[in-house]
């Protein structure tokens, strides 16, 4: 189990970090889709999953997983951290933007440039079997969830879940 220190200089990490052209930098997006996730009731699990769902992309934890994509860095990192629920949903979240476009060809027009961009590197719209495999999977609502809150996280006004929400979701689901 992380400390709460340990924590804290994990996110704090982020600070200013790029988020790939986003107006927003890495720990602001990570606590805003944090916020998202709180905001709509979440479980402390998917609340995990949504400050942690870009935690591959921070130094310590990239340096760690090296090559890999940072979605499944992260995974990696929550599988060692955090729930397998918390791990599968940072892992799909990446799949779920694919999925999205697949199934709801709107969705694409709600993309940031960015993420639109990041999209074709990433494979662009699933098969029909990919996206069924996908849908298939208990867990996919959450990567869903997981994602949309992704997406509207990128406002420099936008609300950020306090860094002591996050530690007590953390103790609660670590100690529970």
């Amino acid at each position: 189990m992380l400390s709460r220190d340990e924590l804290r200089d994990l996110f704090d990490g982020l600070a200013g970090l790029p988020y790939g052209g986003e107006v927003v930098d890495q720990r602001t997006h990570a606590l805003q889709t944090a916020a998202h996730a709180a905001a709509a009731d979440a479980d402390d699990e998917l609340i995990l999953a949504a400050a942690f769902h870009d935690i591959g992309r921070a130094r310590p934890v990239a340096a760690a997983h090296r090559g890999m994509p940072h979605e499944q860095a992260g995974a990696a990192f929550a599988r060692d951290h955090l729930t397998d629920r918390s791990a599968w949903a940072i892992e799909q979240h990446v799949a779920a933007k694919r999925y999205l476009v697949t199934v709801d060809p709107a969705y694409h027009d709600t993309l940031s440039p960015v993420s639109v961009r990041s999209l074709r590197a990433q494979g662009g719209p699933m098969s029909r079997e990919e996206a069924a495999a996908f849908e298939a999977h208990p867990w996919s609502p959450d990567a869903i969830a997981l994602r949309q809150w992704d997406d509207a996280a990128k406002d420099p006004q936008g609300p950020v879940l306090p860094m002591n929400d996050l530690i007590a979701a953390y103790e609660r689901v670590m100690t529970g």
